[in-house]
């Protein structure tokens, strides 16, 4: 079976990796050690965990020349056209690349979905088991993972363990994935995106190794400050929008002793009001360590609000988040920007914000040599 070695951690696993960094001190396990001898109960269960870190992580390898890219679109269609850069891109490292149907034979009768739900659910599930495959790239975000989420084949997609990335409306799939597998997935660039340096650079950081490199670091002066302080944490979060949608279903986020990231796009202040208060209602802000947000257009803009005029999305996050007295930074590059950093959903994360600093503290793949 083509490169399948992957690592699970048990909960105190996760805890205690840092201190067992050494390649010597780490066990390579393949699937069925970590299903019949790690997880007895689990495997004679079927039964999938509430969250990835109850259930043991799962890091998938990483990606190197002659890897190859399937390019999906599991939600809103885009087109051959608007993912020419993408294509570009990864045969420039060296990859193959495979476009599915959803794309390449794209049927807009569908209107804002890329087929129906059936073909989108389908083919995702096809890339998954597919042997030859190394990396699911979303094609777009917009709208429909909602409506096939409960459709996806969890103990297929945690038998076959490989890299899934996209951000937006994508920001369902992957917490979903890490929550009922175990499956360390990835919040960056879809196919559609546009893959300036920085982007290019933090992907690769994150997710190419023909060797051991250490962990990923980024340092950035145009970080706002909420709060001072140091966190660490497993790294969550995405698009805020969907994060709000899933509270209340199988398939809410999980923010226990978390990193959380937020990032949005085009939304007024009120909303983000709305939407950060209903995570603070559910208990979810309570469970953090702390906050990454993502960078906002309009941050400090008062928009028209009837009857007055509107608070800023700064105000709304100082209001909110502020109160909480926990590690807190906005205007971080990743989400709806030209600029993105790949996050592995998680993975073991730092944010310092005195520093105005953010480090992964774990490998972001499992290199197997």
């Amino acid at each position: 079976m083509k490169r399948r070695n992957f690592l699970s951690f048990s909960a105190l696993g996760i805890l205690g990796y840092s201190a067992m960094r050494s390649q010597d001190s780490i066990p390579v396990l393949d699937s069925a050690d970590i299903n019949n001898n790690l997880y007895p109960a689990l495997a004679k269960s079927g039964e999938l965990g509430a969250t990835g870190s109850e259930i043991g992580r799962i890091i998938p390898a990483p990606l190197k020349r002659g890897s190859k890219i399937a390019i999906t679109a599991p939600a809103s269609p885009t087109s051959m056209y608007e993912i020419r850069h993408a294509i570009k891109t990864f045969k420039g490292l060296g990859c193959e690349v495979v476009v599915g149907k959803t794309i390449s034979e794209i049927d807009r009768s569908y209107r804002y979905f890329s087929g129906s739900e059936e073909t989108r659910v389908n083919e995702f599930m096809e890339f998954v088991e597919r042997d030859d495959i190394d990396c699911i790239l979303c094609g777009r975000g917009g709208y429909g993972i909602m409506r096939i989420i409960d459709e996806l084949d969890y103990e297929k997609i945690k038998a076959n363990p490989k890299i899934i990335m996209g951000f937006s409306d994508i920001t369902v799939l992957l917490n979903s994935v890490f929550n009922k597998t175990g499956l360390i997935s990835y919040h960056g660039p879809v196919a559609s995106s546009t893959f300036n340096r920085f982007t290019l650079d933090s992907m690769k950081k994150v997710l190419f190794r023909e060797a051991e490199v250490g962990n990923y670091k980024l340092n950035t002066n145009k970080a706002i400050v909420v709060n001072g302080g140091k966190a660490e944490g497993k790294l969550v979060g995405g698009n805020l929008r969907m994060i709000a949608s899933t509270l209340g279903t199988p398939y809410e986020i999980d923010t226990r002793d978390s990193i959380l990231f937020i990032e949005e796009i085009s939304e007024p202040s009120y909303k983000i009001d709305r939407m950060l208060t209903q995570l603070k209602l559910s208990g979810k802000l309570d469970e953090c360590k702390g906050f990454m947000f993502g960078y906002f257009k309009d941050l400090n803009k008062r928009r028209p609000f009837h009857p007055n005029s509107s608070f800023t999305i700064m105000e709304v996050i100082e209001q909110i988040i502020k109160p909480y007295n926990k590690p807190t930074m906005v205007n971080m590059p990743f989400g709806h920007v030209k600029d993105k950093m790949t996050l592995p959903i998680g993975l073991l994360a730092s944010l310092d914000s005195d520093k105005k600093q953010f480090e992964l503290l774990e490998e972001p793949v499992l290199f197997v040599g």
